[in-house]
């Protein structure tokens, strides 16, 4: 049975008094507990967030399917990590239907506007400094969040839209709690917000960051958030609520006596009501006779990560030491990235050889780049996926751009085996600082993920800007079957980290025998075509550096890299959800019923 009658759905209880703006008032609830693993029946949700993962599992208690519960949590996530993820922005959505055994994606990226043009990040011919760029409404692009749950829910859903946004309404106008993270968030963008009024009254009330305990509310995104349900998805594209967006980007508003430079977009009512999401077949390739389903392009996600599965493929990585296992996990990230650089971008502007950097073939003539005694180095150069040489590059190598490393990620299972594996994001931290006024979400600053000029002069790149063009992103849902069957779907936010964070899972998990949750928890490593890998601490004060370092492996040091999500199914038939033990500030992961069947 995958689409059950409708029930009345369960609001989490949220209580609080009502403030006009921002982290005033004093705690009302105690917020649910953050714990990183679960196990039971009926169901699981793992997101970065308590009370984004109670919405979930509300939804599934009550009779909805896993693609229900993540619209629900989604819309939570946008208000209890509005820096990560919001209407203002974009995702990829994969979903594996129990019915057909089949894996559909949604590609809910943002859109340039047709006014774009390769130019969009240069002026006299000169790139601008990238934070210029980010702090705009030049890198603002078309949100796609509120098209993607139009799209899945009219696909796969049992419940209106609007029912699905009424906990996360309630969430946004009683309050949460604010925790460490949200404070250090706010922190680490306080010199941004200020300049904008409607950002600061928000998440800067009277100046002052918020206070670890109290209650942060935002009336206005309730608001926003009813007029959704009224309306639809469709509001946010066409009528005030796109008009107010479009004013935001075209005239920035900042403040008169801000010294800093913000720049203007051309986004218009026109790019808004054109904007569509895809639904397209996903990537897939098959690895220890499992089948590894992820997101073609826009996204680099999931051929990024199957072209280096496919590399790994022919060597037992369960056999290899601590020491060989992550240098041949780096050398495969080192060249898929490569690949990734020179090749993709999106579809519907370049021609992206998605299915040839997916076959094993490509990959076998790649992988013989890869010595057990010697690293290689970056920028290393791409290969010709439809003219492969066998340990032999072509063309010239390019170093991979910057890309912002916030966004967030949920995973959802329901009771009848339909499996959801969602990343969604604003781009940066913050996205691009601009609140819409009066409607109390931030826009995206995701065109920034465009190369700003080519990523090395002479060397074709697919990412540059384009009219109504997506920019190449690393998001990298993934959903793995075996015999048809779910038996995981992970998934991270961390800008480019992403695809290593999701391999690296992966690995440890299926290769190395670590449990879900150990296997998130791993000290990571994250390779991207680069002259140096970044170490989190864990590895960077391991002796395992000294190995790597005396292969030729360089390293920097990064304090945290990506924050994942994942459900498994286990073989009893429970569900286990899994998140971060310790990464911003840990996950939450929930079942509907942890002590038995219901």
């Amino acid at each position: 049975m995958r689409r059950p009658a409708a029930r009345p759905l369960a609001l989490v209880a949220l209580a609080g008094a009502l403030v006009s703006t921002g982290a005033a008032a004093p705690p009302t609830t105690t917020p649910p507990p953050k714990v990183p693993v679960a196990t039971g029946y009926g169901g699981a949700v793992a997101s970065v967030d308590a009370d984004a993962s109670a919405v979930g599992i509300e939804v599934l208690r009550s009779g909805g399917n896993a693609v229900d519960a993540a619209v629900a949590t989604a819309a939570a996530l946008g208000v209890t990590e509005p820096y990560s993820a919001g209407i203002g922005g974009g995702g990829y959505f994969v979903y594996y239907d129990a019915g057909t055994r089949r894996v559909h994606t949604v590609d809910g990226r943002e859109t340039a506007p047709a006014s774009a043009d390769a130019g969009l990040f240069q002026e006299n011919g000169v790139p601008i400094p990238f934070a210029e760029g980010q702090t705009s409404g030049r890198g603002v692009g078309v949100p796609g969040t509120p098209a993607t749950w139009r799209t899945a829910l009219d696909a796969w859903g049992t419940r209106p839209l609007a029912r699905l946004l009424r906990p996360a309404e309630k969430l946004a106008r009683d309050g949460f709690t604010v925790d460490g993270t949200f404070r250090a968030q706010t922190e680490a963008n306080q010199d941004r917000f200020k300049d904008f009024p409607d950002t600061r009254k928000l998440f800067l009330p009277g100046g002052r960051l918020p206070v670890v305990g109290s209650t942060f509310k935002n009336p206005d995104l309730a608001d926003t958030y009813a007029e959704l349900a009224r309306k639809g998805a469709g509001a946010l594209y066409r009528g005030p609520i796109a008009e107010d967006i479009v004013d935001a980007v075209r005239k920035p508003p900042v403040d008169p006596a801000a010294t800093r430079v913000v720049r203007s977009g051309d986004l218009t009512t026109a790019d808004l009501r054109s904007y569509a999401t895809k639904r397209q077949d996903p990537t897939r390739v098959t690895y220890r006779g499992l089948d590894v389903y992820g997101m073609a392009p826009s996204s680099s996600g999931g051929t990024t990560v199957g072209e280096a599965l496919n590399i790994l493929e022919r060597t037992d990585v369960s056999k290899l030491s601590e020491t060989q296992y992550l240098h041949r996990f780096i050398e495969a990230s080192r060249i898929s990235f490569a690949d990734r650089g020179r090749w993709v971008g999106d579809p519907a502007a370049e021609s992206v050889p998605t299915r040839e950097l997916l076959s094993q073939h490509y990959a076998d003539t790649r992988g013989c780049l890869i010595r057990p005694d010697r690293a290689l180095t970056s920028p290393l150069a791409p290969g010709d996926p439809r003219r492969p040489v066998p340990c032999g590059s072509t063309g010239e190598a390019a170093p991979t751009t910057y890309e912002g490393e916030n966004t967030t990620h949920l995973t959802v299972a329901d009771r009848w085996g339909n499996v959801v594996s969602y990343t969604l994001t604003i781009e940066s931290t913050g996205g691009s600082a601009i609140t819409v006024p009066g409607r109390g979400f931030l826009l995206n600053n995701e065109l920034t993920d465009f190369s700003f000029a080519p990523a090395a002069p002479g060397v074709p790149d697919p990412n540059l800007p384009g009219p109504g063009k997506r920019p190449r992103s690393s998001m990298s849902p993934t959903i793995v079957l075996e015999h048809g069957r779910p038996v995981l779907a992970v998934g991270s936010p961390g800008g480019a980290t992403i695809i290593t964070t999701v391999l690296q899972t992966l690995l440890g998990h299926l290769d190395r025998g670590l449990p879900l949750v150990d296997a998130i928890a791993a000290p990571r490593a994250s390779q991207r075509n680069q002259t140096t890998t970044e170490l989190e601490p864990g590895l960077w004060n391991s002796p395992l550096r000294a190995e790597l370092e005396a292969l030729g492996q360089g390293f920097r040091q990064n304090p945290e890299i990506g924050a994942a999500t994942g459900v498994q199914r286990l073989p009893d038939g429970r569900w286990l959800a899994a998140a971060e033990t310790s990464r911003r500030g840990g996950g939450s992961a929930m079942v509907v019923h942890p002590h038995g069947r219901p």
